[in-house]
């Protein structure tokens, strides 16, 4: 959810810069603040006790985080970190409900948001138990494209290898045997060892 930014410096948020890789929360953290991405990128995942990460979503310029467990009391399930050098801005919880109460319009912005991840959350669900991994890739494909409003052209997939298999739940050998299948299928394209879908 994105907002305005002269609505949260009115009403005391902090800007504060962060390197690649600092994390933001860490899991078992108590949410304290509303987060919105000014400048960099975000990535909230889990690692399991092998050292597998299963990244939970990836958000950039004007994309809050982490609001959910603000209304539930409940401890981070995950970690953010940032994905390159970052600006984000921190609001307080209790400042971050007086805007929600001061602005309605952003309530309905934010349950909007919050049905959207449910969504996505339930697709993702739903194409991880498929247990083909070109599936999985596709699906993973047609979210990003979905979100970013290019569901209609071919475009440039930003994300290695690694992190495609972090966010489908596949091994990174998997991921790259898949994607070698596809490319033979033609249901993608790698030019240049840059993955076009």
């Amino acid at each position: 959810m994105f907002v305005d930014y002269e609505i949260l410096i009115a009403w005391g948020s902090v800007a504060k810069k962060y390197k690649k890789g600092e994390y933001i929360f860490h899991e078992g953290d108590l949410p304290k603040f509303f987060f919105q991405v000014i400048e960099g990128s975000v990535k909230i995942f889990n690692t399991n006790n092998e050292g597998r990460e299963f990244t939970q979503g990836a958000f950039n310029v004007g994309d809050s985080f982490g609001e959910p467990l603000l209304f539930i009391d409940e401890l981070y399930p995950s970690n953010a970190i940032t994905l390159e050098d970052s600006v984000i801005i921190k609001l307080s919880k209790d400042k971050f409900f007086a805007i929600l109460d001061e602005y309605p319009n952003l309530q309905k912005k934010l349950i909007h948001v919050f049905a959207e991840r449910i969504w996505n959350k339930s697709t993702t669900s739903r194409d991880i138990i498929n247990t083909n991994p070109e599936s999985r890739i596709i699906s993973f494909l047609k979210a990003y494209k979905k979100k970013i409003k290019k569901e209609g052209e071919d475009i440039e997939i930003p994300y290695t290898r690694q992190q495609i298999a972090n966010y489908t739940g596949l091994r990174v050998e998997t991921v790259i045997r898949a994607l070698a299948k596809m490319k033979i299928k033609k249901s993608v394209q790698i030019v240049k060892r840059k993955l076009i879908y």
